[in-house]
């Protein structure tokens, strides 16, 4: 299984474009490149039945959150607020991504 060029990173704002979860919001957890996943917080819940264990000492029924696959989802420009694609620009000689609708770049320079 070859490794995935992912659109989304870990702390994005993304929206679910298909699916049980269509239409909802939230933010990465965790983006898994080697599957093409994304785990988003609050979407796509399932239901685990546990045995009991250290971490979970009484067991039962948990309810998580399950990857989802990238293509999916689609980033939430943070200066649009819309779902938008996004588009590389250079600035300061460092390749970002651009929101395509605004123009506006979404990577925060450190």
């Amino acid at each position: 299984m070859s490794q995935v060029k992912l659109h989304v990173k870990k702390g994005d704002t993304v929206v679910v474009l298909a699916g049980k979860d269509k239409g909802k919001e939230g933010k990465i957890v965790e983006a898994l490149p080697k599957k093409g996943k994304v785990i988003v917080e609050g979407v796509n819940k399932v239901k685990r039945h546990t045995k009991p264990s250290q971490k979970y000492p009484q067991g039962g029924i948990i309810q998580k959150e399950a990857p989802l696959n990238a293509c999916k989802v689609m980033l939430v420009c943070p200066a649009c607020k819309k779902a938008a694609r996004t588009g590389k620009k250079e600035v300061n000689g460092k390749m970002v991504r651009a929101c395509k609708k605004c123009g506006e770049v979404i990577d925060q320079t450190k």
